[in-house]
Parts: structure tokens; C-alpha cells; sequence
């Protein structure tokens, strides 16, 4: 399934599985993607969002009740709306001719997924679809 993933995108979803572990999730939320890509992805992060990467974490802890730590040989599936971003990087990858699917298209995913939890985080500041995509279009030899 992930084969078209680089390996920042492959380290997303993996440091999303580690926060719903976190959280005690039995899912893989589009918040445990955001906070992923706010781990993996500095420089995209820093692009868009500047350093506010505690505020975002401190969101997602204040919206999301902690539950019971649940063993990490527990499969997380991914929710409804994360598989809803997967797929829209795939698709946000084919719009801008990238082969493999990065944490740029990721972030598209999440912004196009507009009633999750992390695209209201998102937006909230400031970002938006239309924007995010012309600029990463701007930028083809950082997002290849």
C-alpha cells in the first residue's frame, strides 16, 4: 500500500500510529497525521505553519480525551477521514506530477479533507487549499 510513499511520508504515518498509540486510539486519526508531519517535516512545517508546532500539539491534547494506553501489537487502522487524506495525496502527487506520494501531498490531503479535526487546525491558521497548492507548484526542486 505504501510503496508510492518516500520515506518522510512513510515516517508520517509511522510517528502517526506512535501519537494514536499515545492517545489510546484505536484509530489513526487525521490529527495523529498532522502531528506526524509537524515531526517529520520540519521544513515543510516551518514553510506553512512557522514554528508553531507546540500549539498544535497542545490543540490536539486539549480537542482529544486521553484514554487507556493501549498495547502497541494492536493494530490501529486508519480512520474513515484518514484514508480520505491518503487518497487525496495520491491525487494532489498525480496533479503535480510527482511519482511518489511526500509530506507535502499529505498536507494537501489534510486540507482537502475539510471537516477533520486537522484541516479546522489548519485552517484556523491561515492555511488554505488553494494557496498551499499554487506554492508548492512555486517550488518543484524542494517537492520533487
Amino acid at each position: 500500500m505504501f510503496e508510492r510513499y518516500n520515506l518522510k511520508a512513510c515516517r508520517v504515518i509511522f510517528f502517526a500510529r506512535h501519537e494514536a498509540e499515545q492517545f489510546g486510539s484505536p484509530y489513526i486519526e487525521t490529527e495523529h497525521l498532522l502531528l506526524g508531519i509537524v515531526r517529520e517535516d520540519t521544513a515543510l512545517t516551518n514553510r506553512f505553519l512557522g514554528s508553531q508546532d507546540e500549539s498544535i500539539r497542545k490543540q490536539v491534547e486539549s480537542h482529544t480525551p486521553v484514554r487507556e494506553n493501549v498495547s502497541t501489537t494492536v493494530d490501529r487502522p486508519l480512520s474513515h477521514e484518514s484514508k480520505n487524506v491518503l487518497r487525496f495525496a495520491a491525487e494532489e502527487a498525480d496533479r503535480l506530477v510527482n511519482k511518489r506520494i511526500g509530506t507535502e501531498h499529505l498536507l494537501l490531503g489534510l486540507l482537502r479533507e475539510e471537516k477533520c479535526f486537522a484541516a479546522q487546525i489548519l485552517m484556523d491558521r491561515g492555511l488554505r487549499l488553494t494557496l498551499v497548492r499554487e506554492e508548492l507548484a512555486r517550488l518543484p526542486s524542494r517537492f520533487p
